[in-house]
This record gives structure tokens, sequence and C-alpha cells, in this order.
């Protein structure tokens, strides 16, 4: 019989909140748009991939349609939540979409009041 010898991993589980959400895009053309425009707030980090685009925030992030529209040096509402959607990829945290911009949430109570939603489990 085989004997294994493991080491310990260098990788940890934390179930510690990060108070970060996120997406990634498709690195194209509007992705690397919505990355530019995103890189401008101070809260995210934009990390460019080879296949993506990865874009994370600390505690809250709004992406303005209109400031992407004006990146693209295109009429306003060129850019809404349907063209987001089609150029992300997947995301972290929890998402509102409004007329006019997609917000993320770290914090998933933070979303919940912001859109007059009640946690409270009632019987």
């Amino acid at each position: 019989m085989t004997t294994f010898k493991f080491s310990e991993s260098a990788y940890k589980v934390d179930n510690t909140a990060s108070n970060m959400c996120g997406f990634t895009l498709m690195n194209n053309q509007v992705g690397a748009l919505i990355a530019q425009v995103m890189s401008t707030k101070d809260n995210v980090t934009v990390t460019p991939l080879p296949s993506m685009i990865r874009v994370d925030a600390k505690g809250r992030v709004d992406l303005v349609y209109a400031e992407v529209d004006e990146a693209a040096g295109e009429e306003h509402g060129w850019f809404d939540a349907a063209e987001f959607e089609e150029s992300m990829s997947t995301h972290y945290g929890r998402m509102i979409h409004e007329d006019d911009r997609t917000i993320m949430f770290a914090n998933p109570e933070d979303a919940a009041e912001f859109i007059d939603f009640d946690l409270v489990a009632r019987s």
C-alpha cells in the first residue's frame, strides 16, 4: 500500500465578509470601454486579464450609463442595461438595474434597504 504525505495548503477558508462586489467583462471593445469608465471611480480596481476584464469595488458602485455613452462618443441612450448584460460575464454582490444605471452592492442588506425590501421573516 502506498502512503501519501500531504503538505499544508497555502489557501485557507475565510468566511469573513469582504465588503466587495464586482463583475467580469468580455475583453472586447465595449468591455474595455466599461472598464475605462469604472477605473475612474475611487473604490474600484480594474484588472485586465487575457480573456476578460475584472472589475472589483468596495461597498457599492454605480455604473452610470451616460458616462459610458460619453466615453464612447455616442448619443445618450446608446449604452443601457441590455448592453451591459451582453458584455458582462458574471458578477458577485447584489445587482440592481435602474433606468440610468446598474448598481452593485457588497452587502445584501444595503441592497434591500435601497429597494425598500423588508428582510424580516414573517409567518
